[in-house]
C-alpha cells in the first residue's frame, strides 16, 4: 500500500472538477496548483459517455464552456479548442450556439490534455474518504482511500463525483442484462445482437427516455420500442430569456439568500426548464418518426401516457412489467426483452458523500455559499461539493451554467484559507488581483440558455 500527501485532491474529472483546474492554473500561485491533483476513476476523460449518441446535442451554449464567463481570454476556452483542432471556421458556419455533445466530450478531454501544472490521474477510484484531526480535535485534513488500496492526504478536497443514477425499486430485481440505465446505454447496447427482434420498453418521459427511444430503433434495428411514462405526454423544456436569467451565475446570490419557502416556489416553478421536458428537436423528430409509424402502418412504435410501472418480474425468457393507469387504476401487463431506464439520478447526497458525512458525524450535508461543507468545531482543513448543491444553490448547481465561476469561487477561498493558516513570506497563497496583463476574472456574461 502506497500513501502519499497533496494539497488539494479533487474527486471526479468531470466538467466542474475540470474548470477548477483550469482556475488553479490561471490564479493560484505555483506552489497550490502544483500540489494540486484530480483522480478519476475511468481510464480517460469523457462526458455522459452513456449518452455520446452522435447526433445529440448540447442544450448548453458553447460560451457556458469551463472557463468564458470567469476568463474570456483563457487559452482554455471552447474557441480555442475549435482552434486548436482546425475546426473553428466550420463551427461558425454550422451557426449554432449549441455543440455536439460528442464536442463538448472532447473538448473536456482537449482541456485535461492541456494541463500543465496541476496534475490528473485516471483508473483511480475512490472508496472511502476519512476526516484527520490532531490531538485537540481540530480537523488537519482528509485521508481518501482508493480501491487498489493506496491513500492520498490533502488538506483541500474537492468533490465533483455527480450524483448516484436512480434505478426505481420495481427494476430492483430484475437481472442486469435485462435493464440498462441511460448512463450505460451506448456501451451496454453495444454488446446485444443486432438481429434479435427485442421487445424493448423505455421508462421516463424526458430527454433521455427520448433519445433512447429515438437511438434504439437505429442501434437494435428489428426492435420494437414502447416508451411509458407517468406524464400526460412529451413535452420541450421552458426556454424563455426571462427563465434563463435564472441561470445566470450572479442569481446564485439571491437563491442563497432567499426564505425556505422562495427556493421551493423558485426550484418548483424552474423545474420544466430542466427536467421533465425534451429539447424542440428531439420532440419533433420522435412526433414525426410516431407519424410515420402510423402512416405506413408499421404498428413498431407505442407511446404509453400516464402509466406508473407498479411491479417487474422475469418470467421465464421474458420480462414481464405490471403497468397501472393513473386515470382508471387498471393494471395491465406488458412483456418485454429488454428495459432501458431514463429515470434519471437519486436526489439524496451520492454513497460517498453520505460515508464521509457520517465519519464527520453530521445529520445533515449543507454547504456555505462557497460551497464549502459546514463542519462542526475548529479546522484548519475544508471540503467543498460541486453540483450537488441545488437545494442551496438553485437549479443551475449541477449544469454547465455554474462551472467557470463556482471554480473561481473555490480557487479564492481556498487561496484566503491557505493565506489565512499558512501565510508565507513570498506572499504565495494570498488572493491578489490579477495584473493588467494577466487572465482576469471576467464579470459573468448573461448568455441564454442553461
Amino acid at each position: 500500500m502506497k500513501h502519499r500527501d497533496v494539497e488539494l485532491l479533487a474527486i471526479g474529472a468531470g466538467p466542474a472538477n475540470l474548470a477548477l483546474a483550469v482556475a488553479l492554473e490561471e490564479l493560484a500561485p505555483a506552489g497550490l496548483a502544483a500540489g494540486s491533483l484530480v483522480i478519476e476513476q475511468a481510464d480517460t476523460v469523457a462526458w455522459q459517455p452513456g449518452m455520446l449518441l452522435p447526433e445529440a446535442q448540447s442544450q448548453v451554449s458553447f460560451l457556458k464552456d469551463l472557463v468564458t464567463l470567469r476568463n474570456p481570454r483563457s487559452r482554455f476556452s471552447f474557441v480555442n479548442y475549435l482552434h486548436s483542432v482546425g475546426r473553428l471556421s466550420e463551427f461558425i458556419n454550422m451557426g449554432s450556439l449549441w455543440p455536439y455533445r460528442i464536442e463538448i466530450s472532447d473538448y473536456f478531454k482537449w482541456v485535461a490534455d492541456s494541463l500543465t501544472r496541476v496534475r490528473l490521474e485516471y483508473a483511480r477510484r475512490c472508496t472511502a474518504i476519512e476526516p484527520l484531526r490532531d490531538a485537540d480535535g481540530t480537523l488537519t485534513g482528509w485521508l481518501t482511500r482508493l480501491a487498489d488500496g493506496s491513500t492520498i492526504g490533502s488538506r483541500h478536497l474537492v468533490m465533483g463525483i455527480g450524483r448516484d443514477a436512480y434505478v426505481p425499486e420495481e427494476f430492483a430485481n430484475l437481472p442486469a442484462r435485462r435493464v440498462i440505465h441511460s448512463t450505460k446505454y451506448i456501451q451496454r447496447i453495444a454488446e446485444l445482437p443486432k438481429a434479435v427482434p427485442y421487445r424493448v420498453v423505455v421508462v421516463g418521459g424526458a430527454q433521455s427516455a427520448a433519445e433512447m427511444f429515438d437511438a434504439v430503433q437505429s442501434d437494435l434495428p428489428g426492435c420494437q420500442p414502447t416508451m411509458v411514462m407517468r406524464s400526460i405526454g412529451l413535452k420541450t423544456y421552458e426556454n424563455s430569456k426571462f427563465t434563463n436569467e435564472l441561470y445566470f451565475p450572479k442569481a446564485v446570490d439571491g437563491f442563497f439568500d432567499a426564505r425556505p419557502e422562495a427556493r421551493e416556489q423558485i426550484l418548483k416553478e424552474m423545474h420544466i426548464t430542466n427536467y421533465s421536458g425534451l429539447n424542440p428537436a428531439t420532440l419533433e423528430k420522435l412526433y414525426n418518426s410516431l407519424y410515420l409509424d402510423r402512416l405506413t402502418g408499421k404498428g413498431r412504435l407505442r407511446v404509453v401516457t400516464m402509466h406508473d410501472v407498479t411491479s417487474a418480474r422475469e418470467d421465464s425468457d421474458e420480462v414481464v412489467l405490471e403497468l397501472t393507469d393513473r386515470r382508471t387504476g387498471e393494471v395491465e401487463e406488458l412483456r418485454c426483452d429488454l428495459v432501458l431506464l431514463g429515470t434519471g439520478f437519486v436526489r439524496a447526497m451520492p454513497a460517498l458523500v453520505r460515508g464521509m458525512a457520517d465519519a464527520l458525524g453530521l445529520e445533515r450535508v449543507t454547504v456555505n455559499r462557497t460551497y464549502k461543507l459546514d463542519i462542526p468545531g475548529p479546522a484548519t482543513a475544508g471540503c467543498y461539493l460541486q453540483g450537488l448543491n441545488e437545494a442551496t444553490h438553485g437549479i443551475a448547481d449541477s449544469l454547465l451554467s455554474m462551472q467557470a465561476v463556482r471554480a473561481w469561487e473555490i480557487t479564492n477561498d481556498v487561496l484566503a484559507a491557505r493565506a489565512a493558516g499558512r501565510p508565507e513570506a513570498s506572499g504565495e497563497g494570498v488572493p491578489v488581483e490579477p495584473a493588467d496583463d494577466a487572465p482576469v476574472p471576467a464579470v459573468p456574461v448573461p448568455v441564454s440558455a442553461n
